[in-house]
Formats: C-alpha cells, structure tokens, sequence
C-alpha cells in the first residue's frame, strides 16, 4: 500500500542533546532511522524538525526534511503540519515514526500502515508481554483490545488484572494470560491526523500521561497490530546510544 513515512526529530533532549544528530557508524542518528524507513516500502520519507541543524544533515544524506515550528506541543502536532506542507489527500496514510528507532523493523511501519480504513483512522502496534515484571512496570504501557482488535484502553496499570491468579501470586503470569504491551509505532489516515490538533486534551490524557487517550475519550477508535515480539529499544540514554552504537560497528 502506499503510505508516507514522517519522522519528527527535535534537536533539544533533556537526557542526550543533540540525539538526533548522534553519530551511529558515520551517520547522523536521524538519517539512520530514515534509512530503516525506506526499507518499509514507504512512497516517501520526510523528517519534521524544529532545527535548521537537523534539516542540513538530512539533506547531507539525501533525506528530504521539512522545518517545522518550534513550539509544537507533540510530535503528533508536528508531523500534522508537515502533512499539510506537503499537500497530502485526505486519504493518504501518515505513519509516525520517531527519530530515536534507528533499529525499528521496517515491516512494522507497512504493517500498522495497514491497518487503516475508512472506519479506522488511526493505528498502532503491541506485542505480549512475557516477563511479570513487565506486566507490573508502569514505565510498560499495556493495552487490551475488543474482539475486532481495537484499542480498548491504554494503561501504566496492570490490565488485564487477573483476578484469582493475582490474588495469589504476582511472582509469575498464569497460564494462558496474554497482556500487550504497547509499542509506540502510529500511522493516521491524514484527515485525522489534521483533525488531530484541535481535539481536546482528555481527564485520562492527563492521568496517565498517554497522549493516545485523548483519541479513545473522543470515541475514535484506534487498530492494533499484534506483532510476535518487542522491537529493538529505541534511545533515550547514553546507555541506549552505546548499545545501539554496537550495532553499526560488530
């Protein structure tokens, strides 16, 4: 299907500055993650950034950028403007790809990118979850689904609670429970996506400070796409830059 690949990337980090720009085997981090995208089957592949830094490197490699305001409350808000820029069909498919997933599966972009139609407007991906301490991790964030599999809820929470097998013990997962832990992958139709930045922040946004709340609370439902197992982690640390740095060296 045809879809296009938007990837925000923000110059400023509070825990890596300049991660955008992290050098991973001669490249800029940024560019890295464009690469993976062009392996998705993406018609294009933009980067949304704030910074005049960020847009050169891009064009140093040969990756369109977009400068986009600097004062955008999300990443979402951000890719919305660049959608507009670049003239896309109400139609059209955006898929939200973060400029810190230089490691991301490429077939999970064409994927959650699927999973729109005209009753759909927005997707995302989740995988289950295997380890108890995971499924008891509020930094974890779990969704459950309905039998056409759309997002329920998103939760920090433990959900679903089992019952009886937590009322005895949270040491193991009992037989045959299957929580989802939810990867932060989205794609939009773009007549969403535009719509997107007017819509109200919701009470359960705020709570559980999950941005995708605020779709549910206002009644638009959400597809998931259930992959085998968790992509690589993205990179949020020194720690996670040395460990993806090994990547491009081995």
């Amino acid at each position: 299907m045809n879809f296009t690949v938007i990837i925000p990337a923000r110059l400023a980090s509070t825990r890596l500055p300049n991660k955008p720009l992290a050098d991973l085997g001669g490249k800029p981090m940024v560019v890295r993650v464009a690469e993976r995208a062009r392996e998705s089957g993406a018609t294009r592949i933009i980067v949304a950034t704030d910074h005049a830094d960020i847009a050169a490197a891009c064009a140093e490699h040969g990756v369109s950028a977009v400068l986009t305001r600097a004062d955008h409350p999300s990443g979402t808000d951000r890719i919305a403007e660049v959608a507009h820029v670049l003239g896309l069909a109400p139609d059209d498919v955006v898929v939200n790809l973060q400029g810190d997933e230089p490691l991301i599966d490429p077939r999970l972009l064409a994927a959650c990118a699927a999973r729109i139609s005209a009753d759909v407007p927005m997707a995302t991906c989740a995988h289950p979850i295997l380890d108890a301490a995971d499924v008891f991790n509020p930094n974890v964030v779990k969704v459950v689904l309905d039998k056409n599999g759309r997002a329920l809820y998103f939760s920090r929470a433990t959900i679903p609670w089992h019952r009886d097998a937590f009322a005895q013990t949270l040491e193991s997962l009992p037989a045959g429970y299957a929580p989802l832990r939810h990867i932060g992958l989205y794609a939009y139709s773009n007549a969403f996506l535009q719509a997107y930045p007017a819509m109200a922040v919701s009470p359960l946004e705020s709570i559980e400070a999950l941005e995708q709340l605020r779709v549910l609370w206002h009644g638009v439902p959400i597809a998931v796409h259930i992959t085998d197992s968790a992509p690589p982690a993205g990179v949020d640390t020194p720690d996670d830059l040395a460990r993806v740095r090994l990547h491009y060296t081995s």
